[in-house]
Parts: C-alpha cells; structure tokens; sequence
C-alpha cells in the first residue's frame, strides 16, 4: 500500500509540472486520478474489510476452536486477490504515465510550431509595417502635389474667371459688330434707300426697303413678315439671299436660335452664290455656340476661316475658335 501510494504521489507531481496542458486534458486527467482515488479508496476499504474479518476469524477461530490451516488458506486467499487487485491497479497507473509522457512529447511539438508561427507573423508584421511607411510617404508627397494642384488650379480658375468676363464683354461686342458686318450693305440716312437696293425697280426696292427699315427700328415680328412677303413675291431676285438671311436675324435676335439655324441654312442652301454666305455660316457657328453646341460651332468657324479667308466674318469667327475648348 505504501508503494501505491508513492507511485500516486509521483503522478500527482508530473501531472503538476506539465500544467500546461489544456484545460480539457486536464480534466481528463482529474477523471482519471480521481478513479484512481476511488479504487485506492476501494482497496483500503477492502483491506480494513479483511482485517475484520482476520479479527472475525481469530475470534471464531478462539471461540469454536477452528481448524487454523482453514483460515489460513482464507487469509492466503484474501491475499491473492489483494495482490490481483494491487497489479491491476499498478497496471493502469503505467498506462496512465505512458500517456502523460506521449501528452508531454506532444505539447512540446505544439510549442515548437507555435514558435514558428509567430516567428512568421513576426515577420509578416515587420513587412507589413515597411509597406505601412513607404504608404505614409507616398501620402505625404501626394498631399504636397495635391496642394501645389489646388494652389496652381485655384490660379487657373482666377485667370479662367477674368477670361471669362473679358470675353462677355468681346462677346457683346463682337455680336454687334457681326450684325453690322453681316450686313454687306452701309446704313444710310433714313431719307435715302440702301445702298444695295439703288438701280432696283421702284416696287421691289420700296418693298425690300420697307422690311429692311422695319428690321432697323426692333420691330422682328414685322420685319420677318415683311421678308417673307417679299421672298414669295420675288424668291429668285438678287436681293433674296438677303431677305432670306435677314429672317435669320429676325430668329437669332429673339433668341430663338433652333429656327435661326434654319433659316440660315436656308440661305445657303438656296443661295450658294450670294454674298451672305460668310454671314449666314458665322451666325450659324455663333447660334450653336449659344445653344452649348460647341463641335458645330467649331466646325462652322473652320469653314468660314477656309473657305473666305479674307472676309470680316473669317476674322470673327477666328476669335471665337480661340476662346472654344
């Protein structure tokens, strides 16, 4: 009994020193130093058990005289089954540390591996912060070039604004100066008839006359009236690219400039020899410009530019080519 109890203790000790264990091992080994415990617990209870009935036998034995080779023989056997009991319970117990040995060797692997892991994750952890600085500085000079952009777009903007109003007040101007120099003809005092309609027939100058001056004073409405009616009275005459371009006028003044393109299309169109032409193609150019049409408006500018180099409009619309994106 001493033996197993010292072989207990010594379970109980390296038990102890591998405690780092998890914690449902050792439970596992709880279970099993407890059933341990029960069957010392057992033993003990079955030794006291013998030793009473040793007692119980040596009393019998004085009190009926018994052979004593009879108890003997019950006492060896007793023993035997003490012993039996003893070797089935040494047997486990070396199960038992052959099992902890096997955990041990184990938890040892477990620890080398978890060393590597975090030697890797070391590691990692170290590139991950290189790549961390290297974002830093990156951001760092990002925001500076950023800044830099901000400060020269703000400039940007600045001058753009000051362009801008400068050309709202070109814009004005020029659409004056193209309305007079669409006009191929000079204004003249009231009192004499244009310059374009002297030579012409009494009928056909006053009634040109008539429109023209309609157009002169504000009155549109009247004026394109007026051009229309002299358009299906005379519609091949040599002032009917005129009339027909100045109903144009008429549209793109009233800032209506869908029709405007139209009507000027018209002209070119149905006039391919007139001298409205350069005019009617800028005005064109000049109304898809206002509508936000800037690809027609570029185009119509180019070919005003090629095609009458010399004329006032070519010089007009090579100003707007400049100032359209």
């Amino acid at each position: 009994m001493n033996w197993i109890k010292r072989d207990w203790i010594i379970l109980f000790v390296v038990v102890s020193f591998y405690g780092c264990a998890t914690t449902g091992d050792v439970q596992i080994l709880d279970k099993d130093i407890q059933r341990i415990d029960s069957q010392i617990n057992q033993i003990q209870k079955e030794k006291d058990s013998i030793k009473n009935e040793l007692a119980a036998f040596k009393k019998e034995t004085k009190e009926s005289k018994m052979d004593v080779s009879s108890l003997q023989m019950e006492v060896q056997r007793l023993q035997a089954d003490l012993l039996l009991r003893i070797e089935t319970l040494q047997s486990e117990i070396r199960t038992l540390s052959t099992s902890v040995e096997e955990y041990k060797e184990y938890l040892k692997k477990t620890s080398k591996e978890i060393d590597r892991m975090k030697e890797d994750v070391e590691v990692r952890l170290r590139i991950l912060e290189e790549k961390g600085k290297n974002i830093e500085e990156k951001n760092r000079a990002y925001e500076e070039k950023n800044k830099a952009y901000e400060e020269k777009t703000k400039a940007h903007e600045d001058r753009m604004k000051r362009l801008e109003d400068q050309l709202k007040g070109l814009d004005g101007k020029i659409d004056k100066l193209a309305s007079k120099q669409v006009e191929g003809e000079k204004p003249v005092p009231t009192k004499e008839a244009p310059a374009d309609i002297r030579g012409i027939s009494a009928g056909v100058g006053d009634l040109y006359k008539d429109a023209y001056e309609a157009f002169q004073k504000g009155d549109l409405d009247g004026a394109r009236k007026k051009f229309e009616a002299f358009l299906k009275q005379y519609p091949n005459h040599e002032l009917s690219d005129n009339a027909q371009f100045w109903i144009g006028e008429t549209y793109y003044l009233k800032k209506d400039f869908e029709k405007a393109i139209l009507e000027y299309e018209k002209a070119i169109a149905k006039y391919p020899e007139g001298d409205k032409i350069p005019a009617a193609l800028l005005k064109q150019g000049l109304a898809f410009l206002e509508l936000g049409d800037k690809a027609n408006a570029r185009n119509l500018f180019k070919r005003v530019v090629e095609r009458y180099p010399q004329s006032e409009q070519a010089e007009i619309a090579k100003k707007k080519l400049e100032t359209i994106k």
